[in-house]
């Protein structure tokens, strides 16, 4: 037996990064895997990806922080796979910069996705769950809502709220069978990462020494991997993690405990 053998699980920004390696382990371990991406090329090129490996998956064209494209998305998960057993709360944006030195837009913009669209997720997709008995909800946070990070003043209010929205869930429907947990990644070496370099540090030896830099600030000397954070993913969307919810899991190299 497959840990997500018979599972349908949805998976928001599904085509790169850390939604992508949690969308491949999914499929791997026996789930249906819905990937609801705004970026159609990246989303395609995931579910074609777990096809070939011999996986079940597909591509719905989604922006999460449109409450009437999340409904016509579930509509879409529901007729082609069925009822989602399993919500991944992933999608959402970084930001660069301070409380004075953000912009309102950028601030609107950064909640609108990881706050605003985590949410309409979870008001949409819980009322199956509900009607069904039970179902798994994981929202990607991160250590920045728990810890001071330079520089992320957006970012690090909108991964707060995802905390917190957890607790909330995990409160509200624990009687009803729906359990709902967070991870919260330290750095991972993402496409965000190589983007975020090749921005702000064009010259390729400041580059370099910058990518050094960030990765030695992980205790454990280096960046996470995504697959490395799907492996935890896959554990508490199991059976096996039957008994958990409501918690936040650091996967971070030792950065919350021993920097």
């Amino acid at each position: 037996m497959k840990k997500l053998d018979n599972k349908i699980a949805i998976v928001t920004g599904a085509g790169k990064g850390i939604g992508r390696a949690i969308a491949h382990r999914f499929a791997k371990e026996g789930a249906s895997i819905a990937i609801w991406e705004k970026d159609e090329v990246a989303g395609n090129e995931t579910a074609e990806e777990i096809k070939k490996d011999g996986g079940n998956a597909t591509f719905i064209s989604c922006e999460i922080n449109n409450s009437q494209a999340v409904s016509t998305a579930l509509e879409e998960t529901v007729d082609s796979l069925g009822n989602p057993t399993h919500l991944v709360n992933n999608a959402g944006v970084a930001h660069v910069g301070t409380a004075t030195s953000t912009t309102e837009e950028e601030f609107d913009r950064v909640m609108n996705i990881n706050s605003k669209g985590l949410f309409i997720c979870l008001q949409k997709v819980i009322p199956i769950f509900v009607k069904d008995g039970g179902g798994v909800i994981l929202n990607l946070a991160s250590i920045a809502s728990r810890l001071g990070i330079a520089d992320r003043f957006a970012y690090s209010a909108s991964k707060g709220a995802a905390l917190a929205m957890t607790l909330s869930v995990a409160k509200d429907y624990v009687d009803q069978g729906i359990r709902c947990n967070c991870l919260c990644p330290g750095r991972v070496h993402t496409p965000f990462v190589d983007g975020f370099l090749e921005k702000y540090y064009p010259d390729k030896t400041e580059r370099s020494e910058k990518f050094t830099e960030l990765s030695k600030y992980q205790p454990m000397g280096r960046m996470g991997e995504p697959e490395e954070i799907a492996s935890l993913a896959t554990f508490l969307c199991s059976d096996e993690a039957s008994f958990i919810t409501g918690s936040a899991y650091d996967v971070d190299g030792g950065t919350m405990t021993l920097r």
